[in-house]
């Protein structure tokens, strides 16, 4: 039996996953977590096969949830099942560990398979992603100017460029409006920039978001 924890800060994605999960001879969802910090807690005091982990969460993001994780237990495999676009996150997270990345737009089918063959200590990787990843590897001295970002100051970089405030984005992270100015000054000096408006049309042609 696969055993599942699930880190998702929407109850009713977790009942989702469980509920698709329930229909499997083979994986049991044994614990549910909606913070980073509780994810952490269960991972240190419970035996997991494998946890799913989103990357939105209150407080400390997923990406940095996923690192800890590996630092102090390398062997626990993660799978990420965010809402975001490969485009943003997937290259990032498999870099960090990850054995998996999904979007929560993927047939519940497809979920299974990867859970399974993560297990298994495999990785999953879908055909578009595996494409990007090769791209990666290619050798260029023209790297994106959001690669030389923390995943931090990269994840408040997607959130301006959606449009969202100074306090939106404090509120959604569990953070104070000076801690995301300073966050906001950082991105912009390291890329060159000067308004919000520079950062969301980068983004836009970037396609970091829709």
């Amino acid at each position: 039996m696969i055993k599942i924890l699930i880190a998702d800060d929407h109850g009713i994605i977790r009942k989702g996953i469980k509920q698709i999960l329930s229909r499997t001879s083979d994986i049991e969802v044994t614990a549910e977590a909606s913070t980073g910090q509780e994810a952490l807690e269960k991972i240190w005091t419970s035996h997991f096969d494998l946890v799913i982990l989103d990357i939105s969460l209150p407080g400390r993001n997923g990406l940095e949830i996923l690192k800890q994780i590996k630092s102090q237990k390398p062997k626990l495999p993660v799978l990420i099942l965010s809402m975001y676009p490969e485009e943003q996150y997937a290259v990032r997270v498999l870099r960090a560990g990850a054995s998996g990345y999904l979007t929560k737009e993927s047939d519940k089918n497809e979920l299974v398979e990867a859970i399974r063959r993560i297990a298994e200590g495999k990785k999953y990787i879908t055909p578009s992603l595996a494409e990007k990843l090769a791209s990666e590897l290619e050798p260029s001295n023209d790297k994106a100017l959001h690669e030389r970002l923390s995943d931090r100051e990269y994840h408040i970089l997607c959130l301006i460029a959606k449009g969202k405030s100074s306090n939106e984005i404090a509120e959604e992270l569990a953070l104070s409006v000076k801690t995301v100015s300073t966050h906001r000054a950082r991105v912009l000096e390291k890329m060159g920039m000067k308004s919000n408006a520079e950062l969301t049309y980068y983004a836009v042609q970037s396609k970091l978001v829709e």
